[in-house]
């Protein structure tokens, strides 16, 4: 098989997540025109099913060679394997989406050898796309729809150099509730996002404070600019965070599995610890990710 050509999936990627950003923003999702699929929390719209069909359809027109995994399309037992793939979420935040909240984004990756690539997150209502090549580096991209407005591009992180990871106490985390709300998992993280936002005094780290976004894709994109220090999650799947994880390596940061001790993480392995960039380099952001692992009560398990 050919070497896939990087930069052309790059640049059609882009393409692509612009065209399905003019579908997002035109559409009028409602909370009761809304689908569910596994509860009342995980929602699917129609826009959510056209783009990804759009996406499909033009990618594989493109790569007709290449697999497509894709949040709508997928059933059990469909897992991601290392021949050359495209990984998409077509709107990543369908919650926000249909309550009119504009976190949300399309995510596109291309994923080779079981290893992101390729990524390409795009939030078309505030205009901004980050995107990243392996080994060439992680960008944001402030675009608009008037010629007279150029795109600006900048290199992630946005802070050159970026700030040292002091710990926990001195860290913005992000983190998400999901749709799991009971059992095992959920008790796993109720327990973490006390231990990481209580008073020392009651044994907890005292972080800066906890985000909850509702995308997983921005989650990473904003560890990858600087914004956020850290995000931590549970369930999300291979097409949440493929994107986002090359923009993030590109950018400096680092991403774990999120149960302590997991330095290898596989990308659908559906349990992740992502970590921002830092002078002090490697030997810092493993100090951070130790002290986040010892704020873990319990151990996060998905089925992949």
């Amino acid at each position: 098989m050919v070497e896939p050509d990087l930069q052309d999936i790059h640049d059609f990627l882009v393409e692509i997540a612009m065209q399905a950003g003019e579908m997002i923003t035109s559409a009028h999702p409602s909370t009761s025109t809304t689908d569910t699929k596994k509860n009342s929390s995980d929602l699917v719209t129609e826009t959510d099913q056209a783009v990804e069909s759009m996406v499909s359809s033009a990618l594989k027109s493109r790569y007709p060679s290449y697999s497509f995994l894709g949040e709508e399309t997928y059933h059990p037992g469909l897992h991601l394997t290392a021949a050359p793939t495209f990984v998409c979420d077509p709107i990543d935040g369908t919650t926000n989406f249909v309550h009119g909240h504009p976190y949300i984004s399309i995510s596109l990756a291309f994923v080779h050898n079981l290893r992101p690539l390729v990524g390409v997150v795009f939030n078309p209502f505030t205009a901004q796309i980050y995107h990243a090549i392996k080994g060439r580096g992680a960008y944001i991209t402030s675009t608009s729809l008037s010629k007279d407005d150029p795109a600006k591009m900048r290199q992630l992180p946005l802070r050159s150099p970026p700030e040292p990871l002091r710990g926990l106490d001195e860290a913005l985390v992000a983190v998400e509730w999901g749709n799991e709300r009971s059992g095992n998992n959920w008790e796993v993280k109720v327990g973490t996002f006390a231990a990481l936002a209580g008073a020392k005094e009651g044994g907890g780290a005292m972080v800066h404070s906890l985000r909850s976004l509702g995308s997983a894709a921005l989650n990473l994109c904003g560890v990858a600019a600087g914004g956020l220090d850290a995000y931590w999650e549970g369930g999300c799947w291979a097409w949440d965070v493929a994107a986002g994880w090359v923009i993030l390596e590109e950018a400096g940061g680092m991403i774990l599995g999120g149960n302590r001790g997991e330095w290898e993480p596989t990308v659908d392995g559906r349990r992740y610890l992502a970590v921002r960039g830092t002078e002090g380099g490697e030997e810092e952001q493993k100090k951070f990710v130790e002290e986040f692992w010892g704020c873990v009560k319990g151990t996060l398990e998905y089925e992949v």
